[in-house]
């Protein structure tokens, strides 16, 4: 099983087209807004989980719809593993007959090993007749040559004792790699949160990679808005934020501004001149608690359109509008 992450995009054309067509300061800093404090249009977005298929195969069940809420781990759908399966118990069959080699080959490495200890007793003793002069040379020499084949058999069992021990050792591969894949074939979740997109039905042969669900982090959600230099620059990582959605209007979220991009957007190639500079707009990213969006995953949606306030230093006071107000 495996996962694809990605971001989901879903910015407003009409926030790129207004921040092309005039100065961005005059489109984002709405009236009536007090110094020190900028805004800007997005949508609520949060990290999408796509979950993959690790092998080409049949999708046998999917036990989840668009809607649910999962939790980590959880068993979302189920490939047909069932010819995995059969390798499974041809090598668990290999593992066993390894087995039996080694036992053979060890029966044998103990008869070799009573065969040279025979064949050294007799060429001891044949050495003691030859010195005494009681057989000839040529006993001798084959007492010699039956120690040298008898060792010669010891060393070849040993090497059959080594490749059982390497056969048992590819067999049990064989077995983990089988049971590996089928256990890839259960596709599960990998954090808590609820199924995006149902993309693939039971029976459906898919390949390797291919999309079986999307699961949205609902613990994840930001939104994306676009600031001017002069307000992008005295942004910092941590600032408190403030998000009204459309929706919802009369609920303020608090939130903290996570990411301030270092490349402007919007902008000509060459930037020479003053009112070309107004015109550069910063992705600004703002980050809701995901404690506080565990309390209130109900009613947070993500893909719902509104408005992030931000503001452009410690020492500026939340107007009464912009103080935080949820849900019970």
């Amino acid at each position: 099983m495996e996962f694809n992450i990605k971001k989901t995009a879903i910015m407003g054309a009409v926030v790129v087209a207004a921040a092309l067509a005039v100065p961005a300061w005059q489109y984002l800093q709405e009236p009536g807004l007090p110094e020190g404090i900028a805004s800007g249009n997005g949508r609520l977005e949060a990290t999408q989980v796509d979950i993959t298929t690790k092998f080409a195969g049949r999708l046998a069940g999917v036990t989840v719809r668009e809607g649910d809420e999962v939790a980590s781990g959880q068993l979302l759908a189920r490939m047909d593993v069932r010819e995995l399966e059969a390798e499974l118990h041809q090598a668990q069959a290999q593992v066993t007959q390894a087995q039996k080699q080694r036992s053979v080959a060890q029966a044998v490495i103990l008869q070799r090993k009573s065969e040279v200890t025979l064949a050294e007793k007799n060429l001891a003793r044949s050495r003691e007749l030859y010195e005494n002069q009681n057989i000839p040379i040529e006993q001798l020499q084959q007492s010699e040559t039956a120690v040298q084949t008898a060792r010669a058999a010891l060393s070849a069992a040993r090497a059959e004792l080594a490749l059982a021990g390497a056969a048992i050792d590819a067999a049990r591969a064989r077995v983990e790699s089988a049971r590996t894949r089928i256990d890839d074939g259960a596709l599960k979740t990998p954090l808590d949160g609820r199924v995006l997109y149902r993309l693939a039905e039971p029976g459906e042969v898919l390949p390797a990679g291919g999309k079986v669900l999307t699961v949205l982090d609902q613990a994840d959600a930001f939104m994306t808005i676009f600031l001017p230099t002069l307000q992008a620059g005295r942004l910092r990582i941590g600032d408190e934020a403030r998000i009204v959605l459309d929706a919802m209007p009369e609920y303020t979220i608090p939130a903290t501004v996570s990411f301030v991009s270092p490349e402007a957007q919007f902008t000509p190639k060459e930037v020479e001149t003053r009112t070309e500079r107004e015109k550069l707009m910063f992705r600004v990213k703002v980050q809701i608690d995901p404690a506080l969006l565990a309390r209130h995953s109900a009613i947070v949606k993500t893909g719902v359109p509104g408005v992030t306030y931000v503001r452009l230093g410690a020492d500026v006071v939340w107007p009464e509008a912009l103080k935080v107000r949820l849900p019970p």
